[in-house]
C-alpha cells in the first residue's frame, strides 16, 4: 500500500502530538512516585502503534480473500 504525502503529513503530526502527550504524562507519573520505566514506555508504544495504523487507514483495509482449493474426487 502506497502512502501519499497527505497521509505522511498526518502521521507525522500524530507522532509529534503523541510524543508531547507521552512526555508530559511521563513527567507527571515520575513526579507522582517511583514508577518503573516499562509502565510508561509500553503503553506509549501500544497507543502510538495503534493510532498510526488507524491514521494510515490500515485498519479499514479488508482482509485478503481466502482461497478454497477443491480436491478432485
Amino acid at each position: 500500500m502506497e502512502l501519499n504525502r497527505r497521509t505522511w503529513g498526518a502521521a507525522l503530526r500524530l507522532a509529534v502530538a503523541l510524543s508531547i502527550v507521552a512526555a508530559l504524562a511521563a513527567i507527571a507519573i515520575h513526579a507522582a512516585g517511583d514508577v518503573p520505566q516499562a509502565a510508561i514506555v509500553i503503553p506509549v508504544i501500544v497507543v502510538a502503534f495503534t493510532a498510526s495504523w488507524i491514521q494510515t487507514g490500515r485498519v479499514r483495509r479488508d482482509a485478503a480473500p481466502v482461497r478454497v482449493r477443491h480436491t478432485p474426487g
